[in-house]
Formats: C-alpha cells, sequence, structure tokens
C-alpha cells in the first residue's frame, strides 16, 4: 500500500509537508533525523521509517595505554593503539545502532551519522544515529518537480 496519492503533483515543499501531515495521519508519526524532503523522498520510494535509532560506546585507553600513547605522539607515525580503539569503539556503536534497528523489525538503516566525542584526554565516545526503515511497497511512478528559491 503506498504511502501517497500516486497522482498528486509535488512541485512545492507546501506540497511535501501536505503529503507529510496525510501521512502522519493516516499512519502515525515516526521519530527519525531525516528532514522533511528525506522523509517524503524515503517513503515515495516504498520505506516507511521507523524510527530513530542511535548506539554508542565509551573507551578508555587506560592509564598505561594513555602514556604510552603520548610518548608514541612525540615521534612520527601512525598512533596503532589509538587507531584500533577508534575502528573498536565505532564498529561496536554501529552494531549496538544496528541492534535496536532489528529490534524494530527494520530492513536498513539510512541517514547514518558517527559523531567521536572526547570525554578526557583518556576517553572517548563513539555516537552512531540513523533512521530505521522498512520496505512497505514499491517505489511510486510518480515525477517529482521542486522548485528552490
Amino acid at each position: 500500500m503506498p504511502l501517497f496519492n500516486n497522482n498528486a503533483q509535488i512541485t512545492s515543499m507546501d506540497d511535501v509537508e501536505q503529503e507529510l501531515q496525510t501521512m502522519q495521519h493516516e499512519h502515525g508519526a515516526a521519530t527519525s533525523n531525516l528532514t522533511a524532503m528525506d522523509f517524503w523522498l524515503v517513503t515515495d520510494a516504498g520505506y516507511k521509517p521507523l524510527g530513530f535509532v542511535l548506539g554508542n560506546s565509551v573507551m578508555s585507553m587506560g592509564v598505561s595505554g594513555g602514556i604510552a600513547t603520548a610518548f608514541k605522539g612525540l615521534q612520527r607515525g601512525e598512533l596503532k593503539t589509538l587507531t584500533q580503539l577508534m575502528y573498536a569503539a565505532r564498529e561496536l556503536s554501529l552494531q549496538r545502532m544496528k541492534v535496536e534497528a532489528d529490534a524494530l523489525d527494520a530492513d536498513s538503516v539510512i541517514n547514518v551519522q558517527i559523531e567521536i566525542i572526547p570525554r578526557s584526554e583518556e576517553i572517548m565516545e563513539v555516537v552512531a544515529t540513523g533512521t530505521a526503515v522498512k520496505k512497505i511497497a514499491e517505489p511510486s511512478s510518480r515525477g517529482v518537480t521542486l522548485q528552490v528559491k
């Protein structure tokens, strides 16, 4: 069942907002990190946004790791311990975000954003966010013409 009237002509953001209001009334609301335009394009492509999903990890290098990295920082070259820690933190955050998406029975997560937040010299947090979506219909065949002012 398509979410939008496939015969509607979308020519402005006002038309997009009207379609979104109609969809919210008929299908309920979903949280997401999508713009109104992105939200409409996703639904017009046959996907239903299910909700905003998040995964995070907070990592510490530990005192000995911090000291060793500090000394290596005086030399040239990659700080391999810190690099590996950042990769591990990112992967853990993405896995946790996927668990939230799986709990919503999502097919995919779109608009994924990753933020690295230093909490101290030895501690960092990695946060992954996105919008979980599920395919519920075939894409509309409607052409979209938007005018940007």
